[in-house]
This record gives C-alpha cells, sequence and structure tokens, in this order.
C-alpha cells in the first residue's frame, strides 16, 4: 500500500497515532475488566486473571512500546498516565477485598504494577524456584489479608 492510500484512511499522521492509542486504551483497560469480571471468581483469581490479560505477550509487546513513545511525547505520556489509573484503580478494588488498610493496598498495587511490568525487563535465575513459582508466592502475599 502507499503511503498516499495508507493515510487515505486517516486525515494525518496525528489521526492515525491516536486511533492506534485509541485501541490500545480500550484493549488494555475495557476489554480486559470486562473478561475479567465476566468470568467472576474471587479477587486473586480476578488480580491473576487481569495480569495475564493485561500483560499478555501481545499486549506487553505494545504496552512497552507506548511507555518509551511516553517519555518523549506529552500527549501519550497522558495517554499512559490515564490508562495505569484505570489499571490501578481496578486492582486497588481487587485487593480492597482482602485488605482494609489503604496504605497497604496502595503499596500492594505499586509492588503488583512494578513486577507485572519489570518481570519481562529482568532476567535472573531464582535458585531451585521457577520465575512462575516466584510469581505465583507474589500474587499469593498481594491478596492475603
Amino acid at each position: 500500500m502507499s503511503k498516499g492510500g495508507f493515510y487515505g484512511h486517516f486525515d494525518d499522521r496525528s489521526a492515525l497515532l491516536e486511533e492506534m492509542l485509541d485501541v490500545w486504551e480500550h484493549r488494555s483497560t475495557a476489554e480486559v475488566i470486562e473478561g475479567v469480571e465476566r468470568k467472576g471468581g474471587d479477587a486473586m483469581t480476578k488480580g491473576r486473571r487481569a495480569a495475564a490479560l493485561t500483560f499478555s505477550d501481545e499486549l506487553l509487546t505494545i504496552d512497552l512500546a507506548v511507555r518509551d513513545w511516553a517519555r518523549h511525547e506529552r500527549p501519550v505520556a497522558d495517554r499512559l498516565r490515564r490508562v495505569d489509573e484505570r489499571r490501578m484503580d481496578y486492582l486497588r478494588s481487587l485487593l480492597a477485598e482482602s485488605c482494609t488498610d489503604e496504605g497497604e493496598v496502595e503499596a500492594r498495587c505499586l509492588i503488583a504494577f512494578s513486577v507485572a511490568i519489570g518481570n519481562r525487563l529482568i532476567d535472573v535465575d531464582h535458585g531451585a524456584r521457577s520465575r512462575a513459582e516466584v510469581l505465583d508466592s507474589i500474587s499469593g502475599w498481594l491478596f492475603t489479608p
């Protein structure tokens, strides 16, 4: 497809980029939350499902690219903040089911979110334990009252 033909679908480059961010935001927030809620379960089950969907191989690649892009463009950074806030609000609601201390909920949310994003960026061994076992331990701790 020629450049002219491609942009025939969008008014300009900005419109294309805006549409890309709209699709990423919807898939990363609304679709994830709807999918998690539709299947139900307790807070831990929902939290694990939300993390698996939000940071799947497909969406994490896009997420990391948007994070890098946001370092250079303020409107993208604003969008990323909105997406992160929505994700954190949902996680807060799940963690609040098992933890009543607001400070503790906030700390656990930040740890969970940091692990979900940073996990793919850290390449270390965990002794006799697999990465999946370590992540499972973290999930268990996060949702323990």
